[in-house]
């Protein structure tokens, strides 16, 4: 095919006669050799679609969460091939790190474990999780604490503090109940084997409201997933490979993507 190309005085027709080639398999060849095949132009509408979600996210999404938001928009693709795109468009997402660890204060009375890893609900304000973790900054450690709904997955209320202590769970817990009308005996409020959460203050507090406390088991993540797991995406998505000078920027940072992401 290539001879005629390079030839092109001799005349197609001779040169297909000479060579036992059918006119129209050459020109089929010519029609594939200057358009790009429907699978290569869908590819690069999906690659700008692509890249536009990716940069949209701040370079945070990877190809699962690129994926959603192409099917939520209707775009019928394959995860694989949203990956391939990706990784030929050099486009990548931001991966979490390692894991925290709660400390268990051997005097407290703890909460059965009511929720046993389903954490599921069938309706707002039936099941809350709550957590925290440690933001370091230049000052010293900001400490995050949060609650999140398990039926939508949002978060109920959190706030940060320089001080791991009983006062800041509390405070989140005040500031939740505050937000959301809570029918007494129908919310659980599961946590961990913190100190912090199992002092007086977080004790009594739930039970004046009506709330059922629950604890899962010591030093096991899944028995609080749907926590950890919010830790895992403000930290990979929010501040991962930020430095904070004060806790002011971390704070404000964490602000930013929670209430504003």
């Amino acid at each position: 095919m290539e001879l005629i190309d390079e030839h092109p005085h001799l005349g197609v027709e001779p040169v297909l006669r000479e060579i036992s080639v059918l006119s129209a398999t050459y020109y089929r060849w010519r029609r594939a050799e200057r358009e790009p095949c429907e699978r290569k132009r869908r590819d690069v509408e999906l690659t700008e679609q692509i890249r536009k979600i990716h940069t949209d996210s701040g370079g945070i999404y990877g190809s699962p969460r690129v994926h959603a938001v192409l099917k939520r928009k209707g775009v019928h693709v394959g995860r694989k091939r949203v990956e391939r795109l990706m990784r030929e468009d050099g486009l990548a997402g931001v991966s979490p790190r390692r894991k925290g660890f709660t400390r268990r204060d051997p005097k407290a009375t703890l909460a059965p474990d009511l929720v046993g890893r389903d954490f599921t609900a069938p309706a707002p304000n039936r099941l809350w999780v709550t957590d925290l973790t440690m933001i370091p900054t230049g000052e010293g450690p900001l400490w995050l604490s949060a609650i999140r709904d398990a039926f939508s997955r949002r978060v109920v209320a959190w706030e940060t503090s320089a001080h791991a202590d009983a006062d800041l769970v509390l405070t989140v817990l005040e500031y939740a109940l505050a937000s959301r009308e809570v029918e007494p005996g129908t919310l659980i409020h599961h946590a961990d084997h913190g100190c912090q959460y199992t002092s007086i203050k977080l004790t009594t507090r739930p039970l004046r409201a009506g709330i059922e406390a629950s604890m899962g088991s010591i030093g096991d993540s899944f028995d609080n997933a749907l926590a950890k797991n919010l830790w895992s995406t403000i930290k990979t998505e929010g501040i991962r490979g930020r430095t904070f000078t004060t806790r002011a920027e971390a704070n404000l940072a964490l602000f930013e993507y929670i209430d504003g992401f």
